[in-house]
């Protein structure tokens, strides 16, 4: 078995969508061929401090010559002068999930930075892997050659159709970790303005990832009178994550950008109807008759989305039919590293 070295920043067991699809690719893989392990790298990012640097350094000087590595883009796109010093004697393939200038929060200063080391560290790569065609076109608006880049979309495990809650009223989910690129505040402000129908929603996802952003979401809840509707139920997986799933009537996220979102085809695989924005791939992730789609930031056009759905059964169940119809054709992990193991059989044997 040919050797295949991923390479992330931190923990590779972080429940977030980029670590999960390492992960699952990283297995997935054996059956092809080739010998996985994922690496952790020490220090901060995507600010990368000097543990960061060192542990990169680290970690590549020590493969032999030719290895293929996968680098998470989180990594990668922190540490170019790391990566230009090891391009030309190994096989370095990006794996960006989201470009590091696009993420929601940073000043001017800081989104030029991370652009400029982005586009230095592509440069350097001898082959670049995203999750979706938007984030091709997005590359290529920050200059990436599209034959440069190959898409391997994520996986989803077949689920059960979820039961619902039962009524009288609807439950939502919202699986997303609460940062402020997901955007909880809009979601919150456009329920807090529905007050008067019946509704519970629970937040599935980290909370200690931005801790500030997090105190203010909560405050939020207080401010708009809904806590006693609203809970937070931390990190989920396995059959915690089914459980939540399997108990609601609808899935829905505020999210400003995805460039992907597995959490979509997730709710999909469940049968789930979808009320979310149009940020970056969700389009080409949600079938137009599976979700309703709004502006991302818009409080008054999540509000109107919601309100159809409250005040509307037969509108549900359009949804719910949509997401039911979607699910038969969702990929499955092993077809997803299929697709992933021919883009690195297009490189190595080049």
């Amino acid at each position: 078995m040919k050797p295949l070295h991923f390479v992330v920043p931190g923990d590779p067991e972080t429940r977030t969508g980029g670590y999960i699809y390492n992960n699952r690719i990283a297995a997935e893989l054996g059956a092809f061929g080739w010998r996985t392990g994922v690496t952790g790298l020490d220090g901060r990012f995507p600010e990368a401090d000097h543990p960061a640097a060192r542990s990169a350094q680290d970690c590549l000087s020590s493969l032999d010559d030719g290895a293929v590595v996968v680098m998470d883009g989180l990594a990668l796109s922190a540490l170019p002068d790391v990566v230009r010093a090891h391009a030309a004697r190994l096989d370095i393939v990006g794996l960006i999930h989201l470009a590091l200038c696009d993420e929601t929060g940073l000043d001017e200063g800081v989104q030029r930075l991370y652009r400029e080391r982005e586009v230095a560290a592509l440069a350097a790569v001898h082959r670049i892997v995203v999750t979706s065609g938007f984030m091709v076109r997005r590359l290529g608006e920050l200059g990436v050659a599209a034959d440069r880049i190959r898409v391997a979309r994520p996986g989803t495990d077949p689920a059960p159709l979820a039961t619902g809650s039962g009524g009288p009223g609807m439950h939502m989910v919202c699986v997303a970790t609460v940062t402020p690129r997901k955007r909880h505040d809009v979601l919150l402000r456009a329920l807090g303005d529905l007050r008067e129908h019946d509704w519970t929603l629970t937040c599935v996802g980290d909370t200690g990832r931005d801790r500030a952003w997090a105190a203010e979401i909560f405050a939020l809840v207080g401010q708009l009178g809904i806590g006693d509707r609203v809970s937070f139920a931390g990190v989920k997986s396995g059959d915690a994550l089914s459980a939540c799933y399997d108990a609601a009537d609808l899935f829905v996220l505020a999210t400003e950008y995805e460039s992907f979102g597995m959490v979509f085809t997730e709710a999909l695989a469940r049968g789930l109807p979808i009320v979310a924005t149009s940020g970056g791939a969700i389009p080409e992730t949600i079938p137009k008759d599976a979700g309703d789609l709004v502006r991302p930031g818009d409080v008054a056009a999540m509000k109107t989305a919601l309100s159809g759905v409250l005040n509307d059964d037969g509108r549900v169940e359009t949804l719910r039919a949509g997401a039911v119809a979607a699910r038969g054709g969702l990929e499955d992990w092993a077809r997803s590293a299929a697709v992933f193991d021919g883009h690195l059989r297009e490189l190595t044997d080049q």
